[in-house]
């Protein structure tokens, strides 16, 4: 005969709340965190229910145990709340990895470099590891070359833990992110620290990448005062097969198609 499944533990630490505490005699902190003092389990029961709470244990292995007055969900928000808060702050614990090669392409280069400096903008420390594939285990000065100048120019933002290591087949480098004060500010910040628009980031790549691009012809190409422009030649002919090879073709005297 098959058995339901047990219910899943409910994620965070449990609290024990009125009829549930087992201690004879609790601390109690009042619902405004004033110190109500010790006092028995059944007075502490009536104080929560005068003040129209919960009784809570917080602190069950303390000698007597420490209750307080609080309604529970509440309370169970604020302490949600605070390891939320907690967790902001462990980004340097993080450690995410970028995987190079000795032949990689310049702009999958550049796309890892941005990725690697979101990493460190975020104080989350990045693992770079190229592994070399075949025959470019006898080049491996290449794929050293290729580590040292992927380290170079994320040091703005980062500064490895030790020299590159070979492993292997593999080469192995743990950058750490900078502190705030000595980190350059991020290529898609403002001067403020906040998130330029998209629209903005393509254009100021597109000045980088190509400046002038969006520049107007030169004034040789423009057309002289007085004189009017000559009509654009049509690329497709009035009538007839627009790529037929005896459009030029002269046959007594005539071109053909006229």
């Amino acid at each position: 005969m098959s058995r339901p499944f047990a219910p899943r533990a409910p994620a965070g630490p449990s609290y024990r709340i009125n009829g549930k505490i087992r201690a004879r005699e609790v601390r109690v902190i009042g619902p405004e965190g004033q110190q109500i003092g010790v006092i028995g389990l059944p007075e502490a029961l009536n104080l929560a229910r005068q003040h129209a709470v919960d009784l809570v244990e917080i602190a069950p292995n303390a000698v007597p145990p420490v209750c307080r007055l609080v309604d529970f969900g509440k309370f169970r928000y604020e302490q949600a709340k605070k390891e939320k808060d907690s967790k902001k702050h462990q980004h340097a614990n993080k450690v995410k990895e970028v995987q190079l090669s000795a032949n990689i392409d310049p702009h999958d280069f550049g796309v890892k470099r941005d990725h690697a400096v979101d990493f460190l903008c975020e104080d989350m420390k990045v693992k770079i590891m190229l592994r070399f594939r075949g025959r470019e285990m006898a080049h491996q000065e290449i794929g050293v070359q290729v580590v040292d100048r992927f380290i170079k120019e994320i040091a703005p933002w980062g500064h490895p833990d030790c020299p590159p290591k070979t492993m292997g087949k593999t080469i192995n480098a743990m950058v750490s992110p900078l502190p705030k004060n000595k980190r350059a500010k991020h290529p898609t910040n403002d001067e403020h620290g906040n998130p330029l628009p998209k629209l903005e980031r393509i254009v100021d790549v597109a000045a980088v990448v190509a400046p002038g691009a969006g520049a107007p012809a030169s004034d040789s190409a423009a057309p002289t005062p007085g004189f009017s422009a000559a009509p654009a030649k049509s690329a497709k002919p009035a009538s007839g097969f627009a790529n037929t090879p005896f459009a030029s073709l002269d046959v007594g005297g005539q071109t053909q198609g006229s």
